[in-house]
């Protein structure tokens, strides 16, 4: 890391985020958005009907499967509204984002945001950055995070790389789960207002799955959309940070910089674009969180001539490959289980 404090500079990063300015790319895209949500919405929405119309039958296990798909693009126009991406009102986002995230897909906006705020201020620092911090998983280079584990936690340790994609598969259980545990524990207006959003998602999802399907055939619904949503949701975030380099915490170390060594790219082009919801542009987006969506591939070339111009590495890799290096980074904490 030596290297790179030598070539930081914080006043290039003004300079940068001044070129960005000038090219419109900080302005806000509300034709985007509308029509970016209206499309989500209309799938959203469309997913139920289908349900509804395919009635009794296992065949509803392909809309389950069509559902968890649009609840992560839901996700994505959340975790858009939580950067203060979709306009200039933040009461605006937060509307956006108390819709997209408690009311369709069940998951609290005001737990996500501070914890999501809390990794972009801290990208991959141990203690700070609360994506690789204490979990099920282990993402931390300190060997001590893994050989203080004991009993079935040392075990999930040990074996994580086979029970990445199974864990995955609970992870929007586990979303619901910490959000509602979150909620309990508040005791502000805005708390019972996302506890109302929240429940009534619950409340729909079950009257719709228990009046349309037989319990069997219900539970098997909730349980593959659910688990599909939770593997696509991880697997979407997986790619960017994992396998990077990680931090220490008191390393004098501009933002910039903090920003690009821990962040990977994703190649693909519009396909992976959209199946990722942005977050293939790790790199411009950890620089400009408010930065829109849509505009992080124009920025892309700005970045690139500010790392070689600093010096920093820009890492970029295809999609594969990424799950590659995270599984990788992830047997290798293992070992020290």
């Amino acid at each position: 890391m030596e290297t790179l404090r030598q070539h930081e500079s914080p006043a290039s990063y003004r300079i940068l985020a001044a070129q960005m300015r000038a090219a419109g790319l900080l302005d806000k895209r509300p034709a985007y958005y509308a029509v970016k949500i209206t499309l989500t919405v209309a799938a959203y929405f469309a997913g139920w009907v289908a349900v509804v119309l395919v009635g009794n039958s296992w065949m509803t296990l392909l809309c389950a499967a069509g559902l968890a798909m649009v609840f992560t693009q839901v996700a994505f126009i959340g975790h858009d509204a939580g950067h203060n991406q979709i306009s200039s009102s933040r009461r605006f986002n937060q509307l956006i984002g108390l819709l997209s995230g408690n009311l369709l897909t069940g998951m609290s906006l005001g737990w996500w945001v501070p914890k999501h705020n809390a990794h972009h201020a801290h990208p991959n620092e141990p203690d700070r950055d609360p994506d690789i911090g204490p979990g099920i998983l282990s993402f931390s280079f300190t060997p001590r995070d893994a050989a203080r584990r004991s009993g079935v936690s040392r075990f999930v340790a040990r074996n994580q790389v086979w029970l990445f994609v199974p864990l995955l598969v609970i992870e929007g259980i586990g979303l619901h789960i910490t959000s509602a545990d979150w909620l309990a524990r508040r005791r502000d207006r805005t708390a019972v207002t996302e506890a109302i959003l929240i429940f009534t998602h619950v409340a729909l999802f079950a009257t719709i799955a228990f009046s349309v399907l037989s319990p069997l055939r219900a539970v098997a619904f909730i349980a593959l959309q659910q688990g599909l949503f939770g593997l696509y949701l991880g697997c979407s975030f997986a790619p960017n940070h994992k396998g990077m380099p990680t931090l220490d915490n008191d390393a004098p170390m501009c933002f910039a910089a903090r920003q690009v060594v821990t962040a990977r790219n994703v190649t693909g082009g519009a396909v992976i674009h959209f199946l990722l919801g942005g977050l293939n542009y790790q790199i411009e987006h950890h620089l400009f969180p408010a930065m829109c969506r849509p505009n992080l591939a124009k920025a892309q070339s700005l970045v690139r001539a500010f790392c070689v111009e600093e010096g920093l590495p820009y890492a970029e890799t295809g999609l594969f490959s990424s799950y590659r290096m995270a599984l990788r980074h992830l047997a290798m904490v293992s070992q020290a289980a």
